[in-house]
């Protein structure tokens, strides 16, 4: 009799285990929000946007993109990890927020073990380009100059990769900068082409084609190596200031609660779209390097990176007033 009730017993938890498993094969079964925590028609966006399309046609879901911006991307990232754990909610942001952000505001609105990366998706550099105004054709005739008087430089706002960048060159060099930070990437880029600045710390592809028409010059990439947009443009270390070196990091996450079962979904469908090649020519020509890591690796990234930049920061004295 008790070998039987065993068997049955058995035999009810496979049959239970086997009517759960549909359910959770079947992530996604409605629409997935994707929040992007900067503004829309920049480099983040764009990927997002790329992405979830893809996404849209793996899973047969809509994927829905929503732009959640301020506070350096705190607005956007809050919202996600105040969400419901089940992988509905996800973002796509950039590093900063994770690895700026904690050493210059007093409460971010969320906080960091909230959320768990599903995937460092690419990375890139920032380009500093300047004016004709500014009579620069180099850094180092930059850097003089600011020795001299303040030179105006624009950034996409408070707390993002531009803003630390300006930090680090700052410090690296005590030329005199005058930080004017504006509410995304497409009106800084609006004010250096038109001369309200002398000089920006941007992303390359929103710069692109105005260095390309002769309108800006581009004087420096920071990250690790040269772009492949413009390879004739050195990288700051190669000009003598290594410490302004920047490589500014793109990631999804989730909030931590998120099974991880639905974690590896989402890392398996966005690592095999990354893998596409007509979406690793189009990334590229937006000046993205494509190194994914997984969501723990990328996690022990972000700490380190975070941990560089607060002392950085702590050293500049770099503020958001």
């Amino acid at each position: 009799m008790l070998r039987s009730i065993v068997r049955g017993l058995g035999l009810a938890l496979g049959l239970s285990a086997a009517a759960t498993a549909p359910a959770l094969a079947a992530y996604p079964d409605k629409p997935v929000k994707i929040v992007v925590n900067f503004t829309a028609g920049g480099p983040l966006d764009i990927m997002a946007r790329l992405i979830a399309d893809r996404l849209n046609a793996t899973f047969k879901q809509p994927f829905i993109v929503e732009n959640r911006t301020g506070s350096g991307g705190n607005i956007g990232a809050a919202a996600v990890a105040n969400a419901a754990p089940d992988g509905y909610t996800v973002l796509f942001g950039l590093d900063s927020t994770f690895t700026v952000n904690p050493s210059l505001y007093s409460s971010l609105g969320f906080r960091l073990d909230q959320l768990k990366p599903v995937v460092r998706l690419a990375s890139s550099g920032m380009l500093i380009a300047a004016h004709p105004s500014a009579k620069a054709d180099t850094l180092k005739g930059l850097v003089d100059q600011g020795l001299r008087d303040a030179v105006t430089f624009s950034s996409a706002g408070n707390g993002s990769p531009g803003h630390l960048s300006l930090s680090m060159l700052s410090q690296a060099t005590d030329m005199k900068i005058n930080h004017i930070p504006y509410r995304g990437n497409a009106p800084a880029v609006l004010a250096l082409v038109s001369g309200e600045v002398q000089a920006a710390a941007l992303a390359t592809p929103g710069l692109l084609q105005h260095v390309n028409a002769g309108t800006i010059k581009a004087l420096a990439v920071t990250g690790s190596q040269r772009s492949p947009l413009l390879p004739s443009v050195p990288t700051t270390a190669e000009l003598g200031y290594p410490a302004v070196k920047q490589d500014v990091l793109y990631v999804a996450m989730v909030p931590s609660g998120t099974p991880d079962g639905i974690v590896r979904t989402l890392q398996s469908a966005i690592g095999k779209i990354l893998a596409q090649p007509d979406v690793q020519q189009r990334l590229r020509a937006m000046d993205f390097t494509l190194e994914s890591l997984d969501g723990e690796a990328a996690a022990k990234e972000l700490a380190a990176v975070r941990e560089r930049y607060a002392k950085i920061i702590k050293s500049a004295g770099m503020t958001v007033d």
